[in-house]
């Protein structure tokens, strides 16, 4: 996949990296744990927990890549994508809190975008709807497709969008 931004690369994920994505998947959940009345290692007990299961999922998924997003060529996050017949489906896609709002983000579902554009397939993502993140898969044009409750299942569908938003495809 081709990354319009050359701060950014991906290399696949190895097992070495599991004690990282297990940082990023704590910095993705942290604002969602400062309420609770839980101490360090309860939070820790309780990451660690749901990061394996969540890991354990996502093995599982047919035709899935696991890449690291380095930024600078340091590890700044994860990009899980699988490929089906009409969709480029984005399993999972987070930052650690320093690559945030850096235009990191931006650049990555921009080329998730391009390649299934490339292939005349759609993108699709599953996003919580208290993500802030959320609004950026709106102003790039991904539209809801159904609500699932905690979650919106939205999609980006190719050349309307190209246009109607003005996504710019490298």
């Amino acid at each position: 996949m081709h990354i319009s931004d050359p701060r950014i690369s991906l290399r696949p994920v190895t097992e070495a990296d599991q004690p990282f994505l297990l940082q990023v998947y704590a910095s993705v959940r942290e604002e969602e744990l400062k309420p609770t009345n839980w101490s360090a290692t309860q939070k820790a007990d309780f990451i660690a927990m749901q990061f394996a299961a969540q890991h354990h999922a996502y093995s599982r998924y047919p035709a899935a890549e696991f890449f690291l997003i380095l930024v600078q060529q340091q590890a700044a996050g994860r990009i899980y994508l699988q490929h089906l017949t009409n969709t480029v489906h984005i399993i999972d896609i987070s930052l650690l809190a320093d690559a945030r709002a850096q235009g990191v983000g931006t650049a990555l579902l921009q080329s998730v975008c391009a390649l299934a554009h490339s292939a005349g397939k759609a993108v699709q993502i599953h996003v919580e709807k208290f993500n802030p993140a959320l609004r950026l898969y709106q102003r790039l044009g991904f539209l809801p497709l159904e609500d699932k409750g905690v979650y919106l299942l939205m999609s980006w569908n190719g050349a309307e969008m190209v246009e109607k938003h003005n996504i710019f495809l490298t």
